[in-house]
């Protein structure tokens, strides 16, 4: 049975308190290693992580003779072992240490992909987890294993996986217990609008999407579907979030082409598109307040499409924080109005127009401001061009 993220997180809790060992199965960018982080984080636990894929047979077996005193670490009660950089070894010597140092903490040691490490490499591995000794080493006890692992083929539920692993032999899955995580639009926005050092964990241009499209959070195709290489998953819309807030800083989301590229290349072409899009329409290129005090500004909406600027346009009228009865704020929009095409202008001038008492407020304003009297001058000369054509 497949569960969410905070059914999984309270499994592991409970597995871990068994005494047994949880092995956590999710396709690859779901949201495993978010929930050990966030596991230790709850246990107050010393985090240290090993990517299994990455190591090699006889890392963790082989004798290393150490070339100096300082390369042999001695502890007072779990033994000896070599200080290699590479490997398990250093991984080990720094969990025995923060053991000594601290032992009435908690360590969780998470094998990450650990069925994408080889056969040899898993069996050295459970020997670890089981036995909790490795030559001389022995593990504290309070150091917890954590395993990961993708789906594969073998398992009940996953008959169409196509990920690169090394199924475990039945000894294996029989020391573990699996845990099952699937995506969950629901406890996944709960953590990503979770305000952290003053703002949401995600960007609310990603939230905001998602909630409108919640079957692209993580899209999984069979090996045999005609789609795109890239899907869009939990850990590609993190990746997504904080590149929107790097547009944000450059002032770069009037560059369509950029942002769609950086969209397509996170959440694949289909997905991607969409995004891009939707972001056209929430975010045109300038922020309201971008659009008002920015130095670049005005060459930064020329850039833009003639609906990106009218919605920048829109967003500027609907914010009550910038008022065009202020002489820098009329002076700045009547800059912007100026650079749109003469369609765009008078849409802008008749919404204008619509607005309760705006233009009474700019004409008794326009007196002793020169900004306000430009704007003014401006949509007066708008709506005499209007009635021309009319004519």
């Amino acid at each position: 049975m497949a569960l969410t993220y905070p059914d999984c997180l309270q499994a592991t809790q409970v597995v871990l308190a068994s005494g047994a060992v949880p092995t956590i199965v999710g396709e690859a960018g779901i949201g495993k290693s978010a929930l050990v982080a966030e596991l230790a984080r709850q246990r107050h636990a010393k985090l240290f992580t090993t990517v299994v894929s990455l190591v090699e047979k006889g890392d963790l077996v082989i004798p290393v003779p150490p070339l100096t005193a300082d390369s042999f670490v001695q502890t007072a009660k779990y033994g000896s072992l070599a200080d290699v950089q590479f490997g398990y070894s250093h991984t080990l010597v720094a969990m025995i240490r923060q053991a000594e140092a601290h032992p009435e903490q908690e360590i969780i040691w998470f094998l990450d992909e650990f069925n994408r490490g080889t056969q040899a490499v898993q069996s050295e591995l459970m020997n670890l987890v089981l036995q909790r000794q490795i030559n001389t080493l022995t593990l504290p006890e309070q150091v917890h294993l954590i395993l990961a692992e993708n789906p594969d083929a073998t398992m009940a539920g996953f008959e169409q996986s196509h990920y690169g692993v090394t199924p475990g032999d039945a000894a294996i899955a029989d020391r573990t217990t699996r845990l099952i995580l699937q995506a969950d639009v629901t406890s996944w926005l709960s953590w990503a609008t979770t305000v952290v050092a003053g703002q949401p964990r995600i960007s609310p241009l990603v939230t905001g999407y998602l909630r409108e499209n919640p079957a692209d959070l993580h899209v999984v195709v069979a090996d045999n579907a005609v789609d795109d290489d890239l899907q869009p998953t939990p850990r590609a819309w993190e990746r997504v979030s904080r590149a929107l807030r790097e547009l944000d800083d450059q002032q770069l989301f009037g560059q369509t082409a950029v942002v769609t590229a950086i969209m397509q290349g996170n959440l694949g072409v289909t997905v991607g598109t969409a995004f891009a899009s939707y972001l056209v329409t929430q975010r045109p290129g300038l922020t309201v307040a971008q659009a008002f005090t920015s130095p670049t500004a005005i060459a930064t909406f020329q850039t833009v499409s003639a609906a990106q600027q009218q919605t920048i346009l829109q967003n500027c009228l609907a914010s009550a924080d910038w008022p065009l009865t202020r002489d820098a704020n009329a002076a700045r929009f009547a800059d912007l109005l100026v650079s749109c095409p003469p369609d765009g202008q008078f849409a802008i001038a008749q919404q204008m127009a619509d607005t309760v008492d705006l233009f009474e407020k700019l004409a008794a304003a326009q007196e002793t401001s020169t900004g306000v009297a430009k704007l003014y001058d401006m949509l007066t000369a708008i709506g005499k061009r209007s009635r021309e054509i009319e004519v």
